[in-house]
């Protein structure tokens, strides 16, 4: 037996080291496993879910920007009503405009890129092909406007703040997508995602929200579902200069703003403040600006671009307007009907109702031609449903319809869209009238020699819409003209600003003003629209709308991976909702129409998603002393 040298230790059995070496060699193929992961992992400055970015990690600005446009002065602009919080992320208190324009995130996206998102708070991103986690290196320069850095830890915490603080229609939509947040060290962090989470909603949804300091939010106590007194503490260009409540607040330029100059910063940010004029109406408001209150004025109504503008500085070239194209999806001004009224859950009330709105005369007579209805919920582009359903519609549609789920007509009538009037009178013509009046008594509502409807208990068929805005008045009166000739007790309330948003909430309305502002790549935002699970507490299921087959269908949405696809899924989803018919549509504008003193500039031409007023316009000093001398301010 060979003897151990002095000192040395005995060497084991090999039954004693096989059970280590089998370890040692399983941690060691999980090593090589995870290193060829991560050798698969891709590193970028941006991310799309179609194609291409716009831009590369080498830009030095962005296309449309003037990178040499000159920083100072200040542009002012107006909004209705009041204000009495600096939260817009609450449902308690009416947010001041513009509040949260000092919040940045860690991706942002262009006015020219309406797929790419870009690494903005941070430097680079690193995911995986199948998006099971996504990873951001952040920028180690970054600091918040009292001049504390951003760290991994105020991402994660803001994060997790609006999965818990957040308003309900949101948690609701995202709470399952996250497994959870891993901090790997002061400037990196991982988001890992569960299953459910919708593969092209991922890196957005991780990267695009606010950041906001931790360290603030603690010291403060403020939360996210309270009002606030002032605006969270964030990382952008501009910041809180001063406010008087209900009449004025200033946001200025933070001098010290660690992203003046870094590329996709470039040309921006130029104004030193931007001044925010309140007025009780819309009326007020075009005085004051003629007045020289304030001096720059997007436009809203039809009416005014069309007679409001021959006042002096208009006349003497001092006050410049502009009819600016719009690229966006366009946006659908719809009266929506409460559905958690027993009296609007049938299709064919709501449909008669519908058909009494005369959008032809309105749009001569009220909007001077200005406008266009909206078929579509996603106006002005091919994402809208048009004619009879493709094979692929047809193959989503046909599963639901059946289930009895939707109408049989779906699966071979064109797209619905709003029955079309005589633009001479604003009373519908008979056949229509009869349509309406027919649809009302199958529905059980029928006209008495009084000839209002009652239906079976003697009930009126009343009608409130609510109103804040003055200028709906003329709007509004003609279309309850038409409805209370065919029976219906309507009216028009108007109420003030703050009655109108509570109102809203409680779904204390019959019908109500909602502007659908859909996107190019919609995703699980679409729940929070349509989706039966935000209906009970909702700003955007404004009508309380319970519908599986809308539900089955936003899935399939979520689900699309490609552009096609998401196109089909789209278009079917559109039919459906126009055949679900919950809102009557009245009207978009394809153009952005801005009036301002000549003394502002702007890049030429402009990017097709943004007039950018606020962005990348800038002060034109030299103009401004002119305009000044000549007695224009």
């Amino acid at each position: 037996m060979q003897k151990s040298l002095p000192g040395a230790q005995a060497a084991p059995a090999f039954s004693a080291i096989a059970p280590a070496l089998r370890l040692s060699f399983g941690v060691l193929a999980v090593l090589c496993a995870a290193a060829a992961a991560r050798a698969e992992v891709t590193v970028s400055h941006g991310f799309s879910n179609f194609g291409e970015l716009k831009y590369g990690a080498d830009m030095e600005h962005l296309d449309y920007v003037n990178p040499d446009a000159p920083k100072g002065g200040e542009i002012s602009i107006w909004n209705q009503g009041n204000f009495d919080s600096f939260n817009q992320y609450a449902r308690a208190g009416v947010p001041a405009a513009l509040n949260t324009i000092g919040s940045e995130a860690i991706l942002t996206t262009t006015a020219d890129d309406p797929y790419g998102a870009y690494c903005f708070l941070c430097t680079t991103l690193e995911y995986p092909a199948d998006l099971t986690f996504v990873t951001f290196n952040l920028r180690d320069d970054v600091i918040f406007s009292n001049g504390t850095p951003m760290t991994a830890e105020d991402v994660e915490f803001s994060f997790n703040l609006f999965l818990t603080q957040g308003i309900v229609e949101y948690r609701r939509v995202v709470e399952t997508f996250i497994d959870r947040v891993e901090v790997e060290g002061p400037y990196r962090i991982t988001f890992h995602f569960s299953d459910e989470a919708p593969i092209r909603d991922r890196v957005g949804f991780a990267g695009g929200t606010p950041v906001f300091s931790k360290a603030w939010f603690e010291e403060t106590g403020a939360r996210l579902d309270e009002s606030t007194q002032v605006p969270f503490m964030s990382t952008g260009a501009y910041v809180l200069d001063s406010f008087d409540f209900n009449r004025q607040v200033i946001y200025k330029r933070n001098p010290d703003y660690w992203g003046a100059n870094i590329p996709l910063n470039v040309g921006r940010n130029n104004f030193d403040t931007i001044r925010v004029e309140y007025f009780a109406d819309s009326g007020a408001a075009m005085e004051g600006f003629k007045a020289g209150e304030y001096t720059f004025r997007t436009e809203t109504s039809s009416q005014d671009w069309a007679t409001a503008y021959d006042f002096p500085a208009v006349q003497k070239g001092w006050v410049v307007r502009e009819e600016i194209p719009d690229g966006n999806v366009g946006s659908r001004l719809s009266w929506v009907f409460n559905l958690d009224k027993e009296k609007w859950q049938d299709v064919r009330v709501r449909r008669a109702i519908g058909l009494m709105f005369n959008f032809e005369w309105s749009n001569k007579t009220l909007f001077y031609g200005f406008y266009q209805q909206p078929n579509s919920f996603w106006p002005n582009t091919d994402l809208a449903a048009e004619g009879p359903p493709s094979e692929g519609e047809i193959a989503l549609l046909k599963p639901l319809v059946g289930e009895g789920l939707l109408p049989e007509s779906i699966l071979t009538d064109d797209a619905p869209v709003p029955v079309a009037h005589s633009e001479e009178r604003n009373r519908p013509g008979r056949r229509v009238q009869r349509e309406a009046a027919s649809l009302l008594d199958e529905a059980g509502w029928t006209a008495g020699a009084d000839g209002i409807r009652r239906n079976a208990k003697g009930e009126r068929l009343t009608l409130t819409i609510i109103q804040f805005n003055p200028l709906f008045d003329r709007i509004v009166n003609p279309y309850v003209d038409n409805l209370k000739a065919l029976g219906i007790d309507a009216k028009l309330e108007r109420i003030d600003t703050a009655q109108y948003v509570q109102r809203r909430r409680e779904g204390a309305f019959d019908l109500a003003n909602q502007g659908f502002d859909m996107g190019f790549e919609p995703s699980t935002g679409l729940e929070q629209w349509f989706a039966s699970k935000t209906a009970d507490n909702s700003s955007r299921n404004l009508m309380r709308l319970r519908n599986p087959a809308i539900d089955r269908l936003i899935k399939e949405v979520i689900a699309a991976e490609t552009l096609d696809r998401l196109k089909t899924t789209v278009r079917a989803l559109d039919r459906a909702l126009r055949t679900v018919g919950f809102d009557i549509p009245l009207w978009y504008n394809p153009e952005t129409w801005v009036a301002y003193f000549d003394y502002y500039r702007h890049p030429d031409p402009l990017p097709p998603l943004s007039v950018g007023e606020l962005d990348f316009w800038w002060f034109d000093a030299e103009a401004h002393a002119a305009l000044r001398a000549a007695g224009a301010l």
